[in-house]
């Protein structure tokens, strides 16, 4: 019950400290005159993933695989199935077409590459399966090639809007992302640390504890951002979000942890993957079905009571 206890409160650390490091970067690169379309995809961008990074990267550290592959692969099924799925309910998403057919391949892409890079037993007939430094680079190669797209993006579609930031001095600035970096790296320690020590006490695998209560406290910032975009009907954030969320955790997030250490392939993770594929397959499908590129309230109900069983068949099996 202690350690459940330190696992909680170690998200309350890394999303205050994710939330200062964006507020407070963004003031300053605003004052250095950074344009806002380099704070939105950069600071912005990254910052709602900078929990999952930094668990990650502890993870990674201490050679543990089954936290590093499953909170990417939980945050990426909670993404679309939890959130979206919550998101839809409140309020029909309607996809742009560059989101339908460039974004969610990408996503799709990304799920299909972590499950064939895993799969050295099965496709290369190796006596282990693990993703490698090799595939590290190979991924955060495919993450770079996503950046130009985006960047290539904005220019074409002349990005004008403004990135709202706070007023503050050079100093208070540097002085809170500090402090956000010290809370991040707290947050992150404790949840890793806290999540080994419950999944032996309880008696549930680390990969299970990783693609539940991790992986869903490290999506935090991407369900407060995609569900207060539905309501306000600011939908391309709302999909924009997630979608870009899954392929930077791959792409980058996954990239870096294995360059740092190989990331084993833990029993029954490819199921994981598996659904991780579904779940991309059934939003791009989702699309098309009904009136105009849109995810409806049913199709939200949908996702999230496949959600909801996936986590009851881990708990229980």
């Amino acid at each position: 019950m202690w350690y459940l206890l330190l696992l909680i409160a170690g998200f309350l650390p890394l999303i205050i400290g994710a939330n200062f490091l964006v507020d407070n970067a963004s003031s300053l690169a605003k004052r250095l005159n950074i344009p806002s379309m380099v704070i939105g995809l950069t600071i912005v961008g990254f910052g709602t993933s900078a929990p999952e990074l930094v668990v990650n990267l502890f993870a990674s550290l201490e050679k543990n695989s089954d936290i590093a592959l499953g909170n990417i692969i939980g945050s990426n099924i909670f993404n679309i199935l939890g959130i979206l799925g919550i998101s839809a309910i409140f309020y029909p998403l309607a996809i742009k077409k560059n989101t339908t057919w460039i974004e969610i391949p990408l996503c799709l892409l990304s799920a299909v590459a972590v499950i064939l890079l895993a799969n050295d037993k099965i496709i290369d007939k190796m006596n282990f399966s693990v993703i490698s430094r090799i595939d590290g680079y190979l991924l955060l190669l495919f993450f770079f090639i996503f950046l130009s797209y985006n960047i290539t993006l904005l220019k074409s579609e002349e990005y004008n809007d403004e990135i709202l930031v706070k007023n503050q001095t050079v100093f208070k600035s540097l002085f809170l992302i500090l402090i956000g970096l010290v809370l991040l790296i707290v947050g992150g320690r404790l949840i890793v640390i806290s999540a080994v020590n419950v999944a032996s006490a309880i008696g549930l695998s680390q990969r299970v504890i990783a693609l539940t209560i991790v992986s869903i406290g490290t999506s935090l910032p991407e369900l407060a951002t995609s569900f207060i975009a539905a309501r306000k009907k600011n939908i391309d954030l709302a999909i924009g979000n997630i979608v870009g969320s899954n392929i930077f955790n791959v792409f980058f997030i996954l990239g870096i942890s294995a360059v740092i250490h190989p990331v084993e392939l833990q029993p029954f993770s490819n199921f994981d993957m598996i659904l991780n594929i579904f779940a991309s397959v059934l939003l791009f499908m989702f699309i098309f079905t009904g009136k105009g590129r849109r995810i409806t309230k049913m199709e939200g109900v949908f996702f999230l009571l496949t959600y909801l069983t996936y986590i009851g068949f881990l708990i229980t099996f």
